[in-house]
């Protein structure tokens, strides 16, 4: 069965799917729901989403699982899938944990990485500082070339650490995070240079600063937390049923 995405299903019985094709199906979805097309909480029908992408549900539930994994879609027993809700103390917890395995990796990265390392570090951060962070037709969104290298940026600065077990852990707090950082940019009431946030986080981190890079990260961190509930989300208070 063609794919709307440009994919074709293996359509033998039993067998697993291509990765290729449940991969892009996932990256679709992780897509909208980073982008808010698809909400905190909404569910996610099987059978919509596979007429949707014109391929088998199969396909759609291998993928919905993989998203289960990296914790933004949540599997419910005998009701489907829906989008991972949001909260106020969802947020809180997630920050807290984030800075404190981020800086771990930081801190280990600092102290394993060599020249290669900080190539790569001042590769991605060049590469970030000359994209607008925000869309030109849309400015209450991200331009997403400017969010595809802000990630390719923060995996940069821990890609040193040596463990793949924290590089894991990082990994799915970072696209939890994404969904709430998102949240943040139309609540902006005063211009914030993140730029000058980056740059911060990265001097330091190549000077091999540890009390320094630390404080940075976790202030990088904690201010999207700070403006996201300091505007009150209603998105955030209103329990979401399962």
């Amino acid at each position: 069965m063609p794919s709307s995405i440009g994919i074709h299903l293996d359509t033998c019985d039993g067998q697993r799917l291509p990765r290729t094709l449940a991969s892009a199906i996932a990256e679709r979805l992780r897509g909208e729901i980073l982008t808010a097309v698809l909400l905190p909480g909404q569910k996610l029908h099987i059978a919509i989403l596979a007429k949707r992408f014109s391929v088998s549900l199969a396909a759609v539930r291998e993928a919905l699982s993989r998203l289960v994994t990296d914790g933004i879609v949540q599997s419910l027993d005998q009701r489907g899938f829906r989008v991972s809700p949001v909260s106020s103390a969802d947020l809180r917890d997630l920050t807290r944990t984030r800075i404190e395995i981020e800086g771990l990796a930081l801190r280990r990265a600092m102290a394993e990485g060599g020249p290669e390392w900080e190539a790569a570090v001042e590769s991605a951060f060049a590469a970030l500082s000359v994209l607008p962070r925000l869309g030109a037709e849309q400015p209450e969104r991200h331009n997403e070339a400017w969010a595809s290298q802000h990630r390719r940026f923060h995996q940069a600065l821990v890609g040193a650490c040596g463990s793949a077990w924290l590089l894991r852990l990082r990994h799915v707090l970072y696209e939890q995070s994404e969904r709430y950082r998102r949240l943040s940019i139309p609540l902006e009431t005063r211009e914030r240079d993140v730029e000058a946030e980056h740059l911060r986080l990265m001097e330091a981190a190549l000077a091999r600063d540890e009390s320094a890079a630390l404080a940075a990260l976790a202030e990088h961190f904690q201010r999207t937390t700070d403006i996201i509930l300091a505007a009150d989300v209603a998105l955030l208070r209103e329990p979401l049923a399962a």
